[in-house]
């Protein structure tokens, strides 16, 4: 819940008397204009210059680490599970202060800021951890429910990812637009309905239909974990290149195609909600921010004016690549294809916009996880820990922390490109209209990047 180039003093109500004075980082306008150009270079060097069967061969190359076996997955969903208890119960025990109870901390900082990163990274991590999978084994066996075959899905092909649509869309608006989503008892509240409502649609249409069209934390995590350059298959772990296993996805339906764009361009709206040119917009004068409640209005269409812009613009180059390509293929299968090279683009700018949120805010959860009640405990030896808010505050530290988002920006750009241009040769095996199909995309995702660095330079408020 960051502002991009902001540090948390200035974006986040729950600011302590122990911080030091707000201020705001901003990357020098020339900055992001060269940024855009040296993307712009990189993209075309890409397209004319490798040859297909050289950037194909690349991507399928393997290195095997190891063998494993999912025998422990049930325990450490369970263990998963426990530490969720915990941390609802705390939620409504605990300190009052969203800094210093670990509900909120854990559940925005570390989960959604923090283990999208790992997913990225490390692969599909969520699948051991999701506080679902161990109680639903367990409940399956204890009350004789039907095996979970996912070739016999009893959840409705029809609905597709719709379900998980709808509660993205949820989780975004009380994350982005709600007036006191911090709040440890309100935040204990939601959480545990939700938890609640998911568990009984998987017992309802079994775990694993339920989590891969309709438990949008798992169908999230998974789409970000196919960036990873780290597969796991038949039991076997292995390295590839970040972005590889994107190049074998199948094309997502109408309703998946929207779920990613809805993921990119929430996180955008995010960022773009708190700058002093959307205030302007409605009149509000960005020095005397007036608050979350008085805001639900205009933050609620934003929300939705993000996505549809995004959609339309995406569909928009979709459509120009098919007719510059002479494509055959159907505008649902080409858009369901193309749109997985949106991934890289949302997890760099997931993880740029969410950086100084994550350093700071990061910190406060080791603090509060080590007294989770309040009650003066010292569980993990951190509940002393000073907090040092510096990290992304002052002069000192902005030059790498520029730096650091900006690069991440541009990083994914180029592997978007990268992966676009090989999921292009699966719906042109022509190298030639291959690469002019990407044209229409490569601009949309050059002009995102331009809009990520722009939203690293302008002025934020609230």
């Amino acid at each position: 819940m960051s502002i991009l180039g902001s540090p948390p003093d200035a974006r986040n109500p729950r600011t302590l008397s122990s911080r030091p004075p707000p201020s705001v980082l901003l990357l020098p306008t020339g900055y992001y204009i060269a940024g855009g150009a040296l993307a712009v270079a990189v993209s075309f060097l890409v397209l004319a210059l490798l040859p297909p069967t050289a950037l194909d061969r690349l991507w399928r190359r393997r290195l095997t680490l190891l063998t494993f076996s999912d025998a422990l997955r049930t325990l450490f969903s369970l263990i998963s599970f426990a530490g969720f208890i915990l941390l609802v119960a705390a939620g409504l025990l605990g300190s009052r202060d969203p800094l210093s109870n670990p509900l909120p901390l854990v559940i925005w900082t570390l989960l959604w800021a923090g283990f999208t990163l790992l997913q990225g990274l490390l692969g599909d991590l969520w699948a051991w951890l999701n506080p679902w999978y161990g109680p639903w084994r367990v409940a399956s066996r204890v009350f004789g429910l039907p095996a979970d075959d996912a070739s016999r899905s009893r959840l409705p092909n029809w609905l597709g990812y719709w379900p998980a649509f709808v509660l993205f869309f949820a989780f975004a608006w009380f994350e982005l637009i709600d007036p006191a989503p911090d709040d440890p008892a309100r935040l204990a509240f939601a959480v545990g309905l939700y938890w609640l409502v998911s568990f009984i649609a998987m017992l309802t249409f079994g775990c694993d239909a339920w989590g891969k069209r309709g438990e949008f934390l798992t169908v999230f995590f998974s789409m970000v974990a196919r960036f990873a350059p780290v597969e796991r298959h038949d039991g076997r772990l292995s390295l590839c290149w970040p972005g590889a296993k994107l190049l074998a996805a199948e094309p997502l339906p109408l309703s998946g195609t929207a779920f990613l764009l809805l993921a990119l361009s929430s996180v955008s709206f995010d960022g773009l909600s708190k700058t002093f040119f959307w205030l302007g917009l409605f009149g509000v004068n960005p020095l005397e921010y007036p608050g979350r409640t008085a805001l639900i209005g205009i933050g609620s269409f934003g929300l939705v004016l993000s996505f549809v812009l995004l959609a339309a613009v995406f569909a928009l180059a979709v459509f120009l690549s098919q007719r510059l390509a002479g494509d055959r293929h159907s505008f649902g299968e080409a858009a369901g294809l193309l749109v997985w090279s949106i991934v890289p683009i949302a997890l760099a700018y997931h993880i740029a916009h969410y950086l100084a949120v994550l350093l700071v805010d990061g910190q406060y959860a080791l603090v509060a996880l080590s007294d989770p009640f309040a009650l003066g405990w010292n569980l993990f030896g951190t509940a002393n820990r000073m907090v040092e808010a510096g990290v992304v505050a002052g002069a000192e530290s902005a030059w790498w922390l520029w730096n650091l988002q900006a690069g991440v920006i541009i990083a994914g750009h180029v592997l978007a490109v990268l992966v676009a241009h090989g999921l292009a040769w699966r719906l042109h095996p022509q190298p030639s209209r291959a690469a002019l199909s990407q044209l229409p995309l490569t601009l949309l995702m050059i002009a995102y990047t331009i809009f990520g660095l722009w939203l690293l330079a302008t002025p934020t408020a609230g």
